[in-house]
């Protein structure tokens, strides 16, 4: 049996890791195989009602938008389809939000492996109904299923502190942010090169087929496979003992409402870290959201031009996090690896929001995959180290509820400054607002594991 199996030890755990890098490889998939696409999509879907059809309430608030906007013809039409792509994009990470710590504190009572079943089988559901999504609402409910079933990276995160102590955590985290690189390539090129495919006359006999089910089936695909995977490979990381009491002896009776395990844990660093990490979320991830739209503003960028933003981020957060994250962190310590990834950070929200050639916004890309390819894991590992060892689900849930949080916060503001004001103020602000966890992480307290 699966339990018999367990252990923390490096022997026992590697297979399981292999599978949870996966896992979160998919949700990168999942989240990012749509961002290349944001364009193209809302035009298929939205362009039938932006004339404001009086039998379509969709039609009629698209129309009201467009008259809104600081723009005119053409252009207001496109500043309101960056809005629609951040309130899709909002959905998503709302409900990965409302997920994320619900699935956490069910896998520290029922185990990883029967959580991330549940979870990747609903993946797969969500790729399912986008092959035939044939209307902007169906899409929207795909969307809404994979948002729900994306908050399992809690648990992926909470496996790989089972299997690790405290000087090998932060390289675990590495690799799994090296797996949120490759995921972060391979999702966008999935989606903006499959988008070339259209099966719509091939598959014309199955209700639903559009132009982007192509990418859809293939994201399917793939979640299927890490599906048969986790079934057949996975060995559960947590003990039955440690599933049903605490550390201190006492039965375990967690919340799984998300907004109770929000509240403040008052463990040093912990809170602190969770505020950061969301603040630095909602100044990052507007770029995530907007970038396909600004590239296409101001360099005629198609899906497939795309794809090449996507590669070259993605490429660098890997090497990065895979390599230079792994030696750098026992040297200079996860505290000052955040630090000096948000400082990066914030200098390459500015580059990006004033390139006016595709060099520049290219450096700025660079400086910004470099600087949340140091922030991010070590913000993880940082949260992970001050956390108590039978909180580590709940915990890591949280944090990456937060993150989800931010995600779904972030699409709005800079969809609606995008929307309003240009492409540049959604950038440069989130420059600015990038000082405050910087600031922050001043108050963070040390701690020394490599020493």
């Amino acid at each position: 049996m699966a339990d018999e199996t367990t252990s923390t030890g490096e022997r026992r755990g590697t297979p399981g890791l292999g599978v949870i890098l996966l896992t979160v490889f998919l949700d990168l998939v999942g989240f990012s195989i749509i961002f290349p696409l944001f364009p193209e999509m809302l035009e298929y879907y939205l362009g039938g009602v932006s004339g404001g059809d009086e039998l379509s309430l969709l039609g009629q608030l698209i129309y009201a938008l467009q008259s809104m906007s600081g723009a005119s013809g053409a252009q207001s039409e496109f500043y309101t389809q960056v809005l629609f792509g951040g309130l899709l994009g909002s959905v998503y990470s709302l409900l990965t939000f409302l997920a994320a710590p619900v699935w956490g504190a069910l896998s520290d009572r029922f185990g990883r492996r029967q959580i991330l079943v549940w979870t990747i089988a609903g993946t797969a559901l969500s790729y399912a109904l986008w092959v035939v999504a044939g209307s902007f609402a169906l899409l929207l409910f795909a969307r809404v299923i994979g948002g729900l079933a994306s908050g399992n990276i809690s648990v992926a995160s909470a496996a790989i502190a089972d299997v690790t102590d405290a000087r090998s955590r932060t390289k675990a985290m590495g690799m799994l942010g090296a797996a949120f690189g490759v995921g972060f390539i391979v999702g966008p090129a999935l989606g903006g090169g499959l988008s070339m495919i259209d099966l719509t006359g091939a598959l014309s006999f199955i209700p639903g087929i559009n132009p982007f089910s192509a990418p859809a089936l293939a994201a399917l695909l793939l979640a299927l496979w890490n599906l048969v995977w986790v079934v057949t490979r996975f060995p559960e990381t947590r003990r039955p003992e440690q599933r049903q009491h605490s550390g201190d002896g006492s039965e375990t009776r967690r919340p799984i409402n998300p907004l109770a395990l929000l509240q403040p844990t008052r463990l040093p660093g912990v809170d602190r870290t969770n505020l950061i990490y969301l603040v630095f979320i909602v100044a990052f991830a507007g770029m995530e959201f907007t970038l396909t739209f600004l590239a296409r503003d101001r360099f005629a960028y198609t899906s497939s031009d795309n794809v090449y933003i996507f590669l070259w981020v993605g490429l660098l957060v890997a090497l990065v996090q895979g390599g230079v994250v792994r030696q750098l962190a026992p040297r200079i310590g996860e505290l000052r690896m955040v630090q000096v990834g948000f400082g990066i950070l914030g200098a390459g929200l500015v580059v990006v929001g004033v390139a006016a050639t595709q060099t520049v916004m290219y450096l700025g890309l660079t400086l910004l995959a470099v600087g949340t390819a140091l922030a991010s894991p070590a913000l993880t590992s940082l949260v992970s180290l001050y956390a108590p060892e039978h909180r580590q689900g709940e915990i890591l849930g949280v944090f990456r509820s937060l993150g989800a949080l931010g995600r779904a916060i972030a699409p709005i503001i800079a969809s609606l400054l995008y929307w309003r004001y240009g492409s540049t103020l959604p950038y440069v602000g989130g420059a600015l607002a990038m000082l405050i966890p910087l600031s922050l992480s001043f108050g963070l307290p040390k701690r020394d594991v490599h020493g």
